[in-house]
Parts: structure tokens; C-alpha cells; sequence
């Protein structure tokens, strides 16, 4: 005879079940206050899509000058993979071997593109000849270098199907490392997209990865930076800095020095040097240097480059160059790049917003030439900006947000020529193995060679 009460019993224990802890992914997927949660960030990616910040005409580069002799570069490397942001720990990125741009050996849409209001940078790296990318649903894909689709994994469950997604991740031991504008970081194995184990650190992430000595390394929307297991993701230190009173709408940055610093610059302007294993300051100072509270309220950078004893990077106007020791200025000058800036020997070679490419001394900060390359399109073309930049074989490759691709000579600093690729990047090109690769807004991938 059936037993209604073994029945009801049933479908209650199943119930439970389906809203309890999952032991796989760590999350406890029906949380009342997650979805409170989950609804506010919603509500906040509507309010703000984007910020573009006006400058008053004084503050922006316009300068031109001739480059008053050829610069010498080194010999162009050529990687097999591209496993972080920015190349490695250190974010230099350098010559790149690079066979050239004549010939498009792959163009092809992977991926959604829900959300295209949103224009959040996204990783796009290399590892063992596949290609790893994401959309903004937040699934990640493994694809080979012709676009076949070797595995693809989503971890979001339907409470956050109408949050964009923005990941950033890193590939360290045969594993992918992941980390979200939601709070999620996650590892998943790169050989077949299974997840190892999952955590819902409930803060949005709002920086670039770094990975060292099995620890993986974080700035959360509040300007805390973190420090997690590459194990099972759990919190090994952590360091509360001053917050912004506006949240960063763009990825903070992170490197790792040869000896084991790591080094952050968070939203409020702050620069800090941090011992790996114990989340000590070594040293801390606002780059900033402004008397208003205000002052940093939009502020962003470029990733922080590492080399020699010197801190590189730029502000929304302001290159710097800090003594990695001490964290005295050694200089800084009333340019800015959009991008990770290239140095080359004594030279740095960066792209402004605005279109002009310019080679600064390394030692000095004096900018040695200057060009407007955007001159190169037609007049009603111009009226767009670079998105980013890389240099390959001795030649920089810029990004337009209107879907060129200029060509410049860093031997001479002159413009070569321009190509059109589509549409707008949403992530830095790359070059491995001799090949270009783009990923453009509407999730398509593309490769030259």
C-alpha cells in the first residue's frame, strides 16, 4: 500500500537537500541573504555601466616631438604561453616575436555577449597551444587555436543569471584560478574544465591575479588585499587599506617581484611594497600627493611594471617611477598609457588614451618623441580612443576602440600603417608563439599571423 507519509518525507528531505550547502562548490546556493545580496549588486550595475572621466583640455596630452635618433632594441622573444595578465609576475612584457598581422587565421564568435552595455577588461591567455577566455555570463572556455571548443564551464547558478559577469583569472600548476565582480574565487582544473573547489568570498574582486609560492593574490572592491590558498582558496592574510568613497570601475594592479615583494596600488592611490608570506608593509605612499579628500574618487592605473630596482606605472595623467626599495620617486611626468607600459633597455614605450605614442627615458622620464597616431585614419575616424597596446618584433601595435589596429616603428616612433580588425576590444592583445590574438566586444576571438 502506498505510504503517503513516507511520501511527504521524501519530497521534505529533497527539498532540503537542494537548498543546502553544497559540498562540491562550497556555496550555499539558496541563502536569503545572498540573494539580498546578489539583487543590490544588480540594482548598482544598472545605476553605473560606465565612467568616462573628463579631463579640463590642460591636462591632457597633445605633445608631438621627433624622435632625434633610431633607438636600439633587444632581440624579440618568442613565448609559448601567456599564463597572466600582463605576460608574468613582474608585468613585463617587453619585444615579442611576432610574424606579422597580413593574414586572419582565426575569427570566430565564442561565447555570449548578454550584457553589451558593460565594458569590463577580461583576460585572454595561452597555455599547452589552447587558447582560455570568458563572455560576461561568466562561462569559461578552453579552445584550440582554430576555435574548436575543448571544454567550457559555468559555475553561476540561476539566482545570478542577470549579473554580468567580469573574471579574472590566472593558470598556475595545470590549473585555472578564478576570481569575480560577484565575490567567487574558484579553481578549475585546465585539462578537462572540472571545478576543484569553489568559495564565496561575498566582496566583488577589483584587480588583475597574481599567483606566487601557491598563493594567490587579490584587491576587493574595498581595497582590502587579500591572500588566498591556491589549495582550497582559504584566507591566509589580508590588509585593509584606505577605501575610495567611489568603488573602482576598473581592474586594480598587482606584481610580484624575482625576490618575493608583492606590490599593489589600490583605488584610493596607494602604493604599497607587501612581504608575500605575512602581508607585512615594507613601505606605503599615496601617488596621488593631493590635500582633498576628494582626490581619488575616479582614480585608476595601469598594471605596475617591475624592473631593475624600478616601479613603473601610470595614473589617469601621470607616469611614475618609484625606487622599489625605498619607494622614493624617481621621477614622474604629465603623461599617461592606457596599457601595461613596454620597456625596452633604457626606454618606455606607452600609448595614451587619446592616441599619441610616446618613448620616454627610463632613467629620466623625459620623453625622448611623441606622435599622434591617430592622424593615420580619416578625419571622421579620429574621433575615437586606444584601448590597448603591445609591442611586437620592434613594432607597437595599438587598439582602437573603433576596430583598427595601428602600426607603429619603435625603432623611429613613426606610423606605419593601420589595419581594420571589426569592432572593440575587451581585452589586451597577446602575441604567443608569433601569432596575434584579440578578443573584441561581441565575444568574437580573433588571431593574426
Amino acid at each position: 500500500m502506498f505510504n503517503k507519509k513516507k511520501l511527504i518525507f521524501f519530497l521534505i528531505l529533497l527539498s532540503l537537500n537542494n537548498c543546502s550547502f553544497d559540498n562540491k562548490t562550497g556555496i550555499w546556493s539558496d541563502s536569503e541573504k545572498e540573494k539580498i545580496r546578489i539583487s543590490e549588486l544588480e540594482k548598482k550595475q544598472k545605476e553605473i555601466i560606465d565612467v568616462e572621466i573628463v579631463y579640463s583640455s590642460d591636462s591632457i596630452f597633445k605633445n608631438e616631438k621627433k624622435l632625434s635618433k633610431s633607438i636600439i632594441l633587444s632581440e624579440p622573444k618568442n613565448y609559448q604561453e601567456w599564463g597572466m595578465t600582463s605576460l608574468n609576475l613582474e608585468n613585463f612584457i617587453g619585444n615579442i616575436y611576432l610574424s606579422g598581422i597580413d593574414n586572419v587565421f582565426l575569427k570566430k564568435k565564442i561565447g555570449k555577449d548578454k550584457f553589451s552595455a558593460h565594458n569590463a577588461m577580461t583576460p585572454l591567455l595561452v597555455f599547452d597551444n589552447n587558447i582560455i577566455l570568458s563572455d560576461d555570463k561568466g562561462t569559461i572556455f578552453n579552445i584550440t587555436k582554430r576555435g574548436k571548443v575543448n571544454w567550457k564551464k559555468n559555475v553561476y547558478k540561476k539566482v545570478y543569471k542577470r549579473i554580468h559577469k567580469s573574471l579574472v583569472f590566472s593558470i598556475s600548476e595545470n590549473n585555472i584560478y578564478v576570481a569575480d565582480n560577484i565575490g567567487f574565487i574558484y579553481s578549475i582544473d585546465i585539462s578537462n574544465g572540472n571545478v576543484l573547489w569553489i568559495k564565496n568570498y561575498a566582496v566583488p574582486i577589483k584587480s588583475n591575479m597574481k599567483i606566487f609560492n601557491n598563493k594567490i593574490f587579490l584587491i576587493d572592491q574595498d581595497n582590502k588585499i587579500l591572500c588566498f590558498s591556491t589549495k582550497d582558496g582559504s584566507l591566509i592574510w589580508d590588509f585593509l587599506s584606505i577605501s575610495s568613497f567611489i568603488k573602482s570601475q576598473n581592474l586594480l594592479s598587482l606584481a610580484v617581484s624575482k625576490d618575493g615583494h608583492l606590490f599593489a596600488i589600490t583605488s584610493s592611490a596607494d602604493v604599497y611594497k607587501i612581504k608575500v608570506d605575512t602581508g607585512q608593509i615594507i613601505w606605503s605612499r599615496n601617488s596621488a600627493e593631493s590635500l582633498y579628500a576628494d582626490s581619488t574618487d575616479f582614480f585608476n592605473s595601469s598594471e605596475i611594471v617591475l624592473n631593475d630596482d624600478d616601479v613603473i606605472f601610470s595614473s589617469s595623467f601621470t607616469m611614475y617611477s618609484y625606487d622599489s626599495n625605498t619607494g622614493i620617486t624617481n621621477w614622474k611626468n604629465d603623461i599617461n598609457s592606457v596599457a601595461t607600459p613596454i620597456v625596452d633597455g633604457d626606454n618606455i614605450f606607452i600609448v595614451t588614451k587619446n592616441g599619441y605614442f610616446a618613448i620616454l627615458n627610463k632613467n629620466s622620464g623625459k620623453i625622448n618623441s611623441s606622435v599622434n597616431i591617430l592622424k593615420v585614419l580619416k578625419r571622421k575616424k579620429r574621433q575615437t580612443k586606444v584601448t590597448g597596446f603591445i609591442m611586437g618584433s620592434g613594432k607597437i601595435y595599438s587598439i582602437t576602440s573603433n576596430g583598427f589596429i595601428i602600426v607603429s616603428s619603435a625603432n623611429t616612433g613613426k606610423v606605419e600603417y593601420f589595419k581594420k580588425i571589426g569592432e572593440q576590444n575587451i581585452s589586451p592583445p597577446i602575441i604567443n608563439n608569433g601569432e596575434l590574438f584579440i578578443l573584441m566586444k561581441s565575444s568574437k576571438i580573433i588571431g593574426l599571423n
